[in-house]
């Protein structure tokens, strides 16, 4: 514009020459020194621009201004007229189609904005109930697990490797892990409150013994100090033992020697005798040497002959013999025998026998599954045979070392 006007001044009219170069929807107009017009061109509908205060700018302008309330953009330049004088060129040129596109544009990028964020929204929504839920299901189960006092494993959907499943996986054998700690300690409370009970009895009715007649029978004397501290002894081996099976199923720890099996069960059946006061026959038709740890054998003759005195009223029978190439002990009792549907099951951990349940000494068979252990440990076979009603045999039986 200003090129054209420059070089068309002095040849034509300057109103025609600025309506050739003026903007369809504004103004052009030129401004000298003076802030007065030296020729000014509106468009149709665009004549209230004249009526416009007037500036002139010396240099470069550019702005967006405001003309009844509607945007209008300005643009100012200096040039040199002809007497060389410098006016000032300026554009006014209405943007009012352009605002009406710009905000018609604003509602459209809203609209799209919004309807671009519902699917956004939404995904994220289900996304964070998808990570969520294992995290409420633990939090749900930890709570069911507080409350009830009962273990349970979190339901894991097709094993997977993202993190979620190996967060609910690692749950679960956490609580396996708790689970087995909890049964191991329940399963010490029981062997422990089981087995202490013979050795802490016969301790007891031993020293009873001491304080009636001991001074007055030297024999007496020294037959209840012996057993008084063989079962000190066997109590403390026997705690250690439980407390190391209740850590970690650690094995026994066995010290095992060449010993006369007839007399180990004559002293385990005298000191049963004495503590309980129970009438126990005992048969020896061989006096066989083993090879196996005392200690145990002993803490194996006391479970079965403790069950023996629990289940039946009359004489307990013990008898030692040589079956083979095998010493064997038989502890026999007339008691209330074990269901045949039982039998197999007796020397699992925690099993009881029902109709034994409901007695007031317990459950049938509460050290028999330590006593499998210790069996297994010192290398000897048990065996039981019952008839419900009439009796049990428990048979004892070890490799044979020699005979006397």
């Amino acid at each position: 514009m200003a090129k054209g006007v420059n070089l068309g001044s002095n040849q034509i009219p300057m109103n025609d020459l600025l309506r050739a170069y003026a903007p369809i929807d504004g103004m052009l107009q030129i401004v000298n020194a003076d802030s007065k017009r030296d020729g000014a061109v509106t468009s149709p509908g665009h004549e209230y621009l004249i009526e416009q205060p007037i500036t002139f700018s010396g240099k470069e302008n550019r702005k967006i201004v405001k003309y009844n309330e509607i945007p209008h953009s300005f643009v100012s330049i200096p040039m040199v007229w002809e007497n060389g004088e410098i006016v000032s060129l300026q554009v006014t040129q209405n943007l009012e189609t352009t605002a009406q596109n710009l905000k018609t544009l604003s509602y459209v990028l809203i609209i799209v904005t919004i309807l671009a964020a519902l699917p956004v929204l939404l995904s994220t929504h289900l996304l964070s109930k998808f990570i969520t839920r294992p995290i409420t299901t633990m939090t749900t189960t930890m709570s069911d697990i507080r409350g009830s006092g009962k273990f349970k494993m979190l339901d894991l959907p097709k094993k997977s490797n993202d993190e979620l499943y190996q967060m609910g996986e690692t749950f679960n054998e956490m609580m396996g892990q708790l689970e087995s700690n909890y049964e191991k300690q329940e399963q010490f409370v029981s062997n422990a409150s089981h087995e202490l009970k013979t050795p802490l009895t016969v301790i007891e009715s031993y020293a009873s013994l001491l304080k009636r007649r001991g001074m007055e029978q030297p024999e007496l004397f020294h037959e209840s100090v012996d057993a008084i501290h063989s079962e000190a002894i066997r109590m403390r081996e026997l705690t250690e033992q439980l407390l190391n099976l209740a850590r970690n199923d650690q094995q026994w720890s066995l010290n095992k020697e060449d010993i006369s099996l007839a007399d180990l069960v004559k002293a385990s059946v005298r000191s049963f005798t004495n503590a309980f006061n129970r009438e126990i026959e005992l048969t020896i038709d061989h006096n066989p040497v083993i090879h196996t740890d005392g200690q145990k054998l002993k803490q194996l003759l006391y479970i079965f002959l403790d069950n023996a005195r629990k289940y039946s009223e009359d004489k307990i029978m013990v008898s030692i013999k040589q079956v083979d190439e095998s010493a064997v002990v038989a502890i026999t009792d007339k008691g209330i025998g074990i269901p045949a549907a039982d039998l197999p099951k007796v020397f699992n951990r925690l099993y009881r026998v029902d109709k034994a349940r409901t007695r007031k000494s317990g459950g049938f068979g509460l050290g028999l599954s330590l006593a499998k252990e210790i069996a297994d440990a010192i290398d000897a076979n048990i065996k039981l045979e019952s008839i419900e009603g009439l009796g049990t045999t428990a048979t004892i039986s070890f490799g044979l070392v020699k005979s006397h």
